[in-house]
């Protein structure tokens, strides 16, 4: 995008939260958007831990998505964390993308977002996500929203329905028209050239997490933290030592795994795309540590990049 469009008197600009329980595919959303991975995608819920910020631009301007952590039960001050992360972004969002994942059925945690979303006075743009899976229960979503407005969806004022399939990038185009229809003019928020303001530790941490959640699928991805440690240049090389946070020692003997095959796995699958990342050789080097109830530590949290506002 050239500095005079930046410039000019048509160019719009805005932040715009993505905000829905948990695996809902906010991440996979933004990722399609951008045509780019900025966050990172896994089966399992609450995969996505802190914000993150994906910069949209084109000529007609700059979108700033803010992909939330999915608003949840918690029992833990992480947990609590995420929650109020995700809390955070809705009353300073110029739109709010609610994410609803049709192919599941409505639930408690559904009804938490819809009740934190009733009195929002922006535009909310309802994302019926996932209706390559089935769009039976949009009734039901539907009738969650209009229940607790205590209106009918057609007499909203600020409110938008459309189907999604984010990992097809079904009608994903038409959502960003939308998007530029309802922000206000403005210049650049970012540089043109920038896809996300993640720190360089914080994604490369995610990187390692996800290749953890993808290899153990369910067996103690909850209980994992990435913290990266040290990032020194070596001649060509860059060296990266990341430490991983599991709460028992049965946990650690499964993420190390049998002759320490796991953990080899994950950091031969992390470096290969740590390498194409950064566009360097890199020597990763990973330890992983028991510290039971890391996720009440504040000390932790605040290194993995959590912070109370």
């Amino acid at each position: 995008m050239s500095e005079n469009k930046k410039d000019n008197d048509n160019f719009k600009s805005g932040i715009v939260t993505i905000i829905g329980r948990p695996n809902v595919g906010k991440s996979t959303l933004l990722n399609r958007i951008l045509n780019t991975k900025v966050a990172i995608v896994s089966q399992v819920p609450q995969t996505t831990r802190n914000q993150i910020r994906g910069i949209y631009n084109d000529a007609r301007g700059q979108i700033v998505f803010i992909d939330t952590p999915g608003i949840h039960f918690g029992r833990d001050n992480l947990d609590k964390l995420m929650n109020e992360s995700s809390r955070m972004t809705i009353d300073d969002a110029d739109c709010i993308i609610y994410l609803a994942d049709v192919s599941r059925r409505t639930g408690e945690e559904e009804k938490a977002v819809v009740e934190r979303l009733k009195n929002v006075k922006g535009h909310i743009i309802m994302g019926l996500n996932k209706v390559d899976l089935g769009a039976s229960r949009i009734p039901e979503y539907i009738s969650l929203w209009e229940n607790t407005k205590g209106c009918s969806v057609n007499e909203l004022k600020n409110f938008t329905l459309l189907p999604l399939a984010g990992e097809r990038g079904t009608n994903v185009d038409k959502l960003i028209d939308i998007i530029f229809d309802l922000l206000p003019m403005g210049p650049a928020l970012y540089p043109p050239d920038m896809v996300t303001d993640l720190p360089q530790r914080i994604a490369i941490a995610e990187i390692i997490r996800e290749k953890l959640f993808m290899l153990m699928r369910e067996e103690v991805p909850h209980s994992i933290g990435v913290v990266v440690e040290a990032m020194q240049a070596k001649k060509n090389i860059i060296h990266i030592k990341a430490l991983i946070y599991v709460e028992r020692e049965a946990h650690k003997e499964i993420v190390i795994g049998k002759g320490g095959q796991v953990l080899k796995t994950v950091g031969t699958q992390a470096r290969e795309e740590l390498e194409r990342l950064l566009q360097s050789k890199i020597f990763l080097e990973l330890t992983v540590k028991t510290k039971e109830s890391w996720r009440d530590d504040l000390s932790i949290l605040a290194e993995l990049g959590y912070t109370h506002s």
